[in-house]
């Protein structure tokens, strides 16, 4: 018996209980111990954080493939959990502590995590709750946690077989470092930001007597350098000019002695200097700029020898040669709360002492000094802190990531690892055959603490635990721990396997690595698509996955990118609220397209609403008309040309969307089952069997009708539901009782071969349909008008179909009479089904002068338009330099009136 539906379809009343019911029933991973494992695994989001529009996306492609393959009969398994999120965890804790006026030294290291853990207890995981919103059919009963204890034995693990097999180690080099966090920071937390900053142009004094004598600079005791961070010329240690450079080449091995400072160091050549930018010549500060840092190595700076002229803070401290002046230290870097800094020093020190070069500008034909020129500078800042980045030379953990890179770039190379879209091979092997060693700590609290421990020499003793430690150190030997953490991302690259039990030996292991798939956006290639790879190939031997599928970023309407500082965030909760769950994930999947951007289109949500509805209400016209649940999986037989025809459909669906998904075209697969639902199912099929049901209710019509609209809206359910759980499961149910929920249903296996006569004979009527409806529209003909219609060559298709079926004809195209013969002279218009052309006088029916001057205006205004677009976008400064969104509305402009220009000619020629 089927349960009958409301008239209005309300998402949210649907979406929470049927939720809850396959959770509750354990529906998301059902007991399938002989079945062909399926396995993805979901990139962790942070325990701090919630769903923003990204998430929706990534997630929705995850469950449209993992509903999909429980559909098909596998053993899948999607792994979910959170990430410990270091950083962002600790920062919500210390934010939280001091809104009491309270802060973290206030509390052992101990005390202080155990009120993280507190936190996590109480606050953490909201977006858990929000993925559940999504309609995500994660494996909850195996939820994991990057802290777990499983997982952190795990961690601790890979590091100490990593430092034995000397791929982990100490080492002194920069870093991206975060002076209001107190820690390195990885580079995917650094943005660069354009601020407003200067360009200071200085004087380096020659030594010993050296003087420049060149025609490009005439005589002079000293070398031009430019900076646009002066305070950092306390700490340099040499000025590079480029090899081929004529106007150095007689000072290269010479030196300079310091401004300020009065450090003598060395003039070198090194291809970092451009010859063509500024002077050429370039200040090197090798403890506090990356490049700089390896100009210094090249010219024989050993890191641990390098200055460093900042503490944590980004203070100034003493360098090691003693050389800065007392009145810096302690000043910050910049000017802070109103007092002026290092650079503020700096710079008044060295125009006082005659080494600061003035930027001279003239305005009105005076020349006017100032200290510095203007420049809108690239700045790296903190994306958490807040605040500048400065590169720091400091000892921190290393991994030889470029030895783990091998096997990761030969898999790709040799496609046992696929990347699609595979264009990002290229990027991917651009930056893994240029990989730097990975600095795997952070100096928190809260996190994996190193395995390291120290005896008082400063010999450090790796294992995984103290008592381990101890025995390699022998008794008596006094050992203090490492204080830092190791980076979250560090953690997170043993997800496809350590959530699976490893380094146990479990039946989950066994059976779900490799995995099958990752779907992960591209903005994470590197920090943790490529470092699973590298841990997978370094733990278990094998890939972690045999694709990986790489989406793009969801923006804003006008394809910019979505920031809370543009104000043009989506809320994808809202939308769910707004429009349903299934409408949302239907856009996301729809949308994506092999790795291309999607711009977001609040319309398309809500068209996808509406396709919702119309499934909801061609459900309920089903259940009007006795249509109920299908007991059969392959297609019931079926006499009925009609019924024959979306027995067809289904089976051209289905193939169509095995093969979309098998390419991973989720846009490919959406459409498919879009347009057939839409334009097959509702507007044809539900229309072509209406006359079935005027006649006897028994009749053997009817009732091989009811079999065959019952299974093909029963195949509906199936093939949606991977993209609309929520919706499908609601009306599979209301069809009538099954004994199992649809999210366990088997997928479609038409089984049927079908009457080609019948099916060609339906594809006539549909075109005849669609062109007459078409040229209606054209020609302003009201959509009900009977018209005659004359075939003067009928085809075997045509000649049968008007003799068995003309009142389907007339009920649809709403041609009567239907004349196999020639039309009578005067205005008429042509429509064409097949290879079949009808012509349909129009005497009477409209004025033909009037509606030719309308078509004709109409014609003209679009195709001046259509010109006026086309001059403008084929001139290169306007595509060039107008704002993107302006180019693309007038290529859509020009494409809109371009196909005005011809429906428009096709209308008057209508008319002859």
């Amino acid at each position: 018996m089927s349960t009958e539906l409301s008239k209005t379809f309300d998402p949210a009343a649907i979406e929470a209980k049927w939720y809850a019911h396959w959770e509750t029933n354990g529906l998301f991973r059902p007991e399938r111990p002989d079945a062909e494992p399926f396995t993805l695994v979901n990139p962790p989001p942070n325990v701090t954080g919630s769903l923003h529009i990204g998430h929706a996306l990534d997630n929705t492609l995850q469950d449209v493939v993992i509903r999909y393959e429980r559909l098909k009969g596998k053993d899948a398994l999607w792994v979910v959990g959170t990430d410990h999120a270091g950083i962002a965890t600790q920062m919500v804790v210390e934010r939280q502590l001091e809104e009491r006026q309270d802060k973290r030294t206030n509390y052992s290291r101990e005390e202080f995590v155990d009120l993280v853990w507190k936190w996590k207890a109480e606050s953490g995981g909201k977006i858990t709750g929000q993925l559940r919103r999504l309609g995500c059919s994660m494996d909850w009963s195996r939820e994991q946690f990057t802290m777990d204890e499983h997982f952190t034995r795990a961690v601790l693990k890979v590091f100490v077989d990593l430092y034995n097999d000397g791929l982990i180690y100490r080492d002194k080099r920069l870093v991206n470092w975060d002076p209001k966090l107190k820690t390195a920071i990885s580079d995917l937390e650094v943005e660069q930001q354009t601020v407003a900053g200067s360009f200071w142009h200085l004087k380096y004094p020659l030594a010993d007597g050296v003087t420049l004598d060149h025609p490009d600079l005439g005589a002079r005791d000293y070398l031009e350098v430019a900076t646009t961070r002066p305070e950092t010329m306390l700490a340099d240690m040499a000025v590079a000019v480029h090899p081929n450079d004529e106007r150095y080449k007689s000072v290269v091995g010479k030196y300079v002695v310091l401004p300020i400072t009065g450090r003598r160091v060395p003039i070198v050549a090194d291809e970092h200097a451009d010859p063509e930018l500024g002077s050429g010549c370039v200040k090197i500060t090798p403890g506090h700029d990356f490049n700089d840092f390896e100009v210094g190595k090249r010219a024989g700076i050993a890191p641990a020898d390098m200055l460093n002229m900042l503490d944590s803070d980004a203070n100034v401290c003493q360098t090691a040669d003693g050389l800065v002046p007392a009145e810096f230290i302690g000043l910050h870097r910049f000017r802070k709360d109103g007092v002026d800094g290092a650079r503020e020093l700096v710079v008044q020190r060295l125009k006082e002492q005659g080494y600061l070069i003035p930027h001279v500008v003239e305005k009105d034909g005076e020349r006017i000094e100032h200290d510095a020129e203007p420049r809108q500078i690239a700045t790296p800042f903190g994306d958490r802190g807040g605040v500048v980045i400065e590169p720091w030379l400091t000892d921190q953990w290393y991994v030889n990531a470029a030895e783990l890179a091998k096997k990761p770039i030969e898999a790709v190379k040799t496609g046992e690892i696929e990347i699609v879209p595979k264009s990002w091979e290229k990027t991917f092997f651009n930056w893994m055959e240029n990989i730097q060693p990975w600095c795997v700590s952070r100096q928190l609290w809260w996190g994996h603490r190193i395995p390291a421990w120290y005896d008082e020499a400063g010999k450090v003793y790796v294992a995984m635990t103290e008592e381990e430690a101890q025995a390699q150190a022998g008794a008596g030997v006094n050992l203090t721990r490492d204080n830092d953490v190791l980076d979250t991302w560090f953690s997170s690259a043993l997800w496809p396997f350590a959530t699976l039990g490893w380094p146990e030996s479990t039946e989950l292991l066994d059976k779900h690595y490799p995995n099958n798939l990752l779907i992960s956006g591209f903005d994470i290639l590197f920090f943790w698509d490529a470092r699973m790879m590298m841990m997978g190939y370094y733990n278990m031997g094998q890939r972690p996955w045999e694709k990986l599928y790489l989406h793009g970023l969801v923006r804003a309407a006008d394809g910019a990118k979505m920031s809370k500082s543009k104000g043009n965030v989506v809320d994808p909760l809202g939308l769910i609220d707004q429009y349903g769950a299934d409408a949302l994930r239907f856009f996301m999947a729809a949308m994506e397209s092999q790795g291309r951007d999607i711009k977001m289109d609040e319309k398309r949500v809500e068209g996808y609403r509406n396709f919702a509805t119309k499934l909801w209400n061609a459900t309920r016209f089903c259940q009007s008309n006795g249509i109920g649940a299908s007991t059969s999986i392959a297609a019931p037989k079926a006499k009925l040309a009609a019924n024959q025809w979306i027995i067809g459909e289904v089976a051209q669906t289905v193939t169509a969307l095995e093969a979309a998904m098998a390419d991973l075209r989720f846009d490919a697969a959406a459409n498919a089952i879009y347009h057939f639902v839409w334009d097959r199912f509702c507007d044809w099929y539900l229309e072509l069997i209406k006359p079935v049901f005027q006649g006897e209710a028994d009749s053997p019509a009817a009732q091989e009708t009811r079999a065959v609209a019952g299974w093909a809206l029963d195949q509906i359910l199936v093939m949606l539901h991977p993209f609309m759980p929520f919706i499908t499961e609601e009306l599979w149910h209301a069809q009538g009782e099954r004994g199992y929920e649809l999210i366990l249903a088997k997928w479609p296996e038409p089984d049927a071969s079908v009457s080609k006569e019948a099916t060609d004979a339906i594809d006539w009527v549909i075109e005849l349909t669609t062109a007459v409806r078409s040229a209606k529209n054209e020609l302003g003909i009201a959509p009900g008008a009977k018209l005659a219609a004359f075939c003067p060559a009928p085809s075997d298709v045509a000649q049968r179909v008007i003799e068995r079926s003309s009142a389907a004809i007339e009920r649809l195209a709403r041609l009567t009479p239907v004349t196999l013969g020639e039309a009578p002279s005067g205005p008429a218009m042509q429509v064409t089904a097949g290879d079949d052309v009808f012509i349909v006088p129009l005497e009477g029916v409209i004025d033909i002068d009037a509606e030719k001057a309308r078509l004709q205006k109409a014609l003209d205004a679009s195709a001046k338009e259509a010109k006026s677009l086309e001059g403008r976008l084929s001139n290169p400064s306007f595509v060039e330099r107008a704002k993107p969104e302006a180019v693309e509305k007038a290529r859509a402009d020009h494409a809109h009136h371009s196909a005005e220009v011809e429906r428009l000619q096709a209308a008057l020629a209508r008319l002859g």
